[in-house]
């Protein structure tokens, strides 16, 4: 059986896109959808993200048989106790952040007689807010499932059963490699183009207007993933930080041996680290989770 009704908690880019994906891929789905932000509630309404905006998230909850939070990780006990005592005790607890240890300690804290499963679709852009959403999000990219031990297996078929009609590919890890994978394929890529934005802006001998005006593909793309909300990713730095410090400790190594070799000429041994790396972009391609074409694409839309 698949789950028939399913509320939202937090209606942004990725809660907007689960609704509109659940209109286009789960017709008999019901869902529900609440934000604190009254504006944001009024967007979503407008742009019927879930088939009943609520005027809280008990009031979402109500009914669910899956309940999915798409709030920022420091928000999410809070969230979750606000459903606390109105849920059903059957109903899945579900969330979409890119941190799985600290959510599922939060979420199983607050709502410790419902089964938790926490899962990351590994997929956004950097918009957010109730217009940000699209139906498409989820196609062709993965939905990682990390169930805690004990998880009822029929439970967690049935979550990457749902993930998958949203056009997902379902993957399945322990939550605390997860938080080290993502420490080093997200986490540290965001943190990496917040500072080389924030120096690039900061440097008094270059003005903001040089900057933007002769900005090449290489420092664009930077500041597309620094615009991605500061809210979320303060909260995913704080709450995966042992993982974050970790890689980052790991990528000031090899920066401070490619500074040097740098400084002494070793033109071979930047070669082969640039041509090492160069073979990780053609892995991406080959396994679709990006565009091979000039400019990945973007021209074209």
């Amino acid at each position: 059986m698949s789950f028939t009704r399913v509320a939202i908690i937090g209606l942004g880019l990725l809660g907007g896109s689960i609704g509109l994906a659940v209109r286009e891929n789960l017709a008999q789905v019901r869902t529900t959808g609440f934000d604190l932000d009254p504006a944001t509630r009024r967007r979503a309404g407008e742009r019927a993200l879930v088939d009943h905006v609520c005027d809280s998230a008990a009031e979402a909850a109500a009914q669910a048989d899956l309940v999915i939070f798409c709030v920022p990780p420091g928000a999410m006990a809070a969230a979750a106790r606000a459903i606390a005592g109105s849920v059903p005790g059957h109903a899945v607890i579900s969330d979409v952040g890119s941190c799985k240890l600290a959510v599922a300690r939060a979420l199983t804290a607050e709502l410790p007689d419902n089964p938790v499963i926490p899962a990351h679709p590994v997929a956004g852009t950097e918009q957010s807010g109730a217009d940000a959403g699209f139906a498409t999000l989820f196609r062709h990219r993965w939905c990682i499932l990390t169930p805690p031990a004990g998880a009822d297996p029929a439970l967690v078929a049935k979550l990457g059963a749902f993930w998958e009609a949203l056009g997902a590919r379902i993957e399945q890890m322990d939550a605390a490699h997860h938080d080290r994978v993502l420490a080093v394929t997200s986490h540290l890529p965001h943190l990496i183009a917040y500072t080389i934005v924030g120096t690039a802006s900061d440097l008094e001998e270059v003005t903001q207007s040089e900057v933007i005006k002769y900005s090449a593909g290489g420092f664009r793309d930077f500041t597309r993933i620094a615009a991605s909300d500061p809210v979320m990713w303060r909260d995913v730095f704080l709450a995966n930080k042992d993982a974050v410090l970790e890689m980052l400790q790991r990528f000031t190594e090899d920066l401070t041996a490619l500074q040097r070799a740098i400084r002494v000429e070793d033109g071979a041994v930047l070669f082969d680290h640039f041509a090492r790396t160069r073979a990780v972009r053609r892995s991406i391609i080959e396994q679709g989770q990006d565009d091979a074409r000039a400019d990945f694409g973007r021209r074209d839309h």
